[in-house]
């Protein structure tokens, strides 16, 4: 079949976009073809892909989305596909993949009654609208549980129009047999003796995130404790106000913002924690990376995969609603407990050999590929 998968930006670093590349990949090897429209695309093209830049110039968002989704369904015209996979909402998908969480709810909550007066609310929640509304036959990838209530509460959608997905964690984040060599050679390279703690930060958008909480709470650690401790971030965003917050703790020196960058693992085997306190997230992948690398991992309830840190056993879940000081008393707690660190290292690894964390691409392909998607 020909396929056409349909994303605002592609880039190598965001988690969607991995998601994307090993679906269509997954696809490719089953011997379709895949055709990709997009936005913006950073690195390489895959062999075989036909990608498509779209217009990307308008006034705003909502515009610019419109105009694209006009000029990708002239060209679906001229030449026809069997099948379209969004992963972004918009009309006509056969299948969504569903990373984002519900706008409508959003709106509803957390905005001013005005705002659903706007272009842009009529934007955004026409679009979700066309994919989970009763009368749509879009079926939609799940991967995490959290949303799907609010889905159905707001627009009725039929539960057998979703299908939720295993993780897809990539095999290169298993921790290596050579992990012990590994993790020296990557702390001596960043100067990181025996007694330096390592925090890791892994994710773009820094803000959602929870980067300022982690911060806080780096600057809160009793002086001996702060002064041995390290926190390196990694993510596509703009790092300035994050690093102004890091001035005014007075934690420049011990903080360290890096690009997007493909050398993940290595961080993860260098680390000694990783810290995730982020404000929502539909599912947030890097925590089951950390997992199968065996670093142990503190992370809030809102995300929709905190569940597998706790059901492995292998670092503490924050509950909600969020407190700056539970987090405070955990980090310096956790990084006083060696034994403790080592016990959630050990339970991270032998879970990640029997729970199944990596056949995403091959689950979204069987549903994409169905006769009857």
């Amino acid at each position: 079949m020909q396929l056409a998968f349909i994303l605002y930006k592609y880039f190598p670093f965001g988690g969607l976009q991995r998601d994307f590349m090993r679906i269509a990949l997954e696809c490719q090897q089953r011997g379709h073809q895949i055709r990709v429209y997009t936005l913006i695309w950073e690195g390489e093209i895959p062999e075989g892909f036909d990608v498509r830049i779209g217009p990307d110039k308008a006034f705003a968002n909502h515009r610019r989305n419109e105009k694209f989704y006009r000029w990708l369904q002239a060209d679906m015209q001229q030449q026809p596909v069997d099948r379209v996979i969004g992963f972004n909402k918009m009309p006509g998908l056969d299948v969504y993949y569903a990373a984002d969480g519900c706008y409508e709810d959003k709106a509803q909550t957390l905005r001013n009654p005005l705002y659903r007066y706007s272009n842009r609310y009529r934007h955004f929640a026409g679009y979700e609208r066309a994919v989970f509304a009763a009368d749509s036959s879009t079926q939609i990838l799940m991967i995490s549980e959290v949303q799907q209530p609010l889905f159905v509460k707001h627009y009725k959608t039929q539960a057998e129009r979703f299908h939720l997905l295993p993780p897809g964690i990539a095999k290169d984040r298993q921790a290596p047999s050579n992990a012990a060599e590994v993790r020296a050679g990557f702390r001596s390279e960043f100067n990181l003796q025996d007694e330096h703690y390592l925090l890791l930060q892994v994710g773009s958008g820094f803000k959602t995130k929870g980067l300022d909480r982690t911060l806080k709470a780096l600057a809160s650690l009793p002086t001996e404790q702060r002064e041995r401790t390290r926190l390196m971030v990694i993510g596509q965003d703009d790092p300035k106000p994050f690093i102004v917050q890091a001035a005014a703790l007075g934690i420049s020196k011990q903080v360290k913002i890096f690009k997007g960058r493909s050398d993940i693992p290595r961080f993860l085997l260098g680390a000694d924690l990783l810290m995730h306190p982020a404000y929502n997230e539909n599912t947030g992948t890097v925590l089951l990376e950390a997992l199968v690398s065996g670093l142990p991992v503190v992370v809030t309830d809102v995300c929709g995969y905190a569940h597998y840190i706790a059901d492995a056993g292998c670092g503490q879940v924050l509950s909600s609603p969020f407190q700056q000081k539970q987090l405070d008393h955990a980090l310096s707690t956790i990084l006083a407990d060696p034994p403790l660190r080592a016990r959630w290292s050990e339970n991270a690894l032998n879970y990640a050999k029997t729970a199944d964390l990596y056949s995403m691409p091959q689950r979204a392909a069987d549903i994409i590929l169905a006769e009857s998607p």
